[in-house]
């Protein structure tokens, strides 16, 4: 139990650490440990939601249950908790702030996730576990954070790149589910398709690690004001 809870978390962790300290101005633990948590919660409702639709409708099509059973569900209910949670908070006042507090989020999910399947599969599957799924819901929340970010510094754009912070996850997440769930050789195209993703989601981490340091940050105007 102890070393299923420990592998379970332990990668993203890691993750999070690594996206934490790249932060120009470094956010409160306190407000990260909960976006975290609120992840981590979101994990049972989605589960519920899934079992009910496999047992209203029986087999589905390997697309409907790559898009709409997991990447629908999973980064809709993330973006939810984003806007619900952090969108609005003073605390999200700069660009690199959306990458941080999404990725939060979806790592908290990816780690109960890993939990449970540890517990039922073994621990043995660990290590790919964080090669594969973790990994992906990192870059996916890193994704999405960069265009949550984008629409809290550029209000004129909000309503386009909140759509694009729902949209493109989704259909990253939906092509990674696809990949696992129908293509033969699935580690070899799915390694190349993740290799892909993460040069797209270090350029947008990069960027908005840029663009908070060219500009000036909100927080500056709060204290000075």
């Amino acid at each position: 139990m102890i070393a299923a809870l420990s592998a379970g978390i332990a990668p993203a962790v890691a993750f999070m650490t690594f996206i934490y300290l790249r932060d120009r101005i470094t956010e409160p633990l306190w407000l990260i440990a909960r976006m975290f948590i609120a992840g981590a919660l979101i994990v049972l409702p989605i589960m519920f939601i899934q079992y009910g639709l496999h047992a209203e409708l029986g087999n589905v099509p390997i697309v409907v249950e790559a898009f709409l059973f997991s990447a629908f569900l999973e980064e809709f209910f993330k973006w939810f908790m984003f806007m619900f949670l952090i969108y609005q908070h003073e605390e999200f006042d700069n660009h690199y702030d959306g990458i941080v507090y999404a990725s939060a989020i979806s790592l908290g999910f990816a780690s109960l996730e890993n939990v449970f399947y540890l517990l039922s599969n073994g621990i043995e599957f660990a290590w790919m576990r964080a090669l594969y799924p973790v990994s992906s819901h990192a870059l996916f929340g890193i994704i999405m954070g960069y265009y949550l970010g984008k629409a809290k510094m550029k209000p004129k754009y909000k309503h386009r790149y909140l759509t694009i912070a729902f949209v493109m996850p989704f259909l990253l997440h939906g092509i990674y589910n696809y990949i696992l769930l129908g293509l033969n050789q699935f580690i070899i195209i799915l390694s190349v398709f993740l290799i892909g993703v993460w040069i797209f989601a270090i350029y947008r981490l990069k960027h908005a690690r840029m663009y908070d340091s060219r500009f000036p940050l909100l927080k500056i105007y709060k204290k000075d004001s």
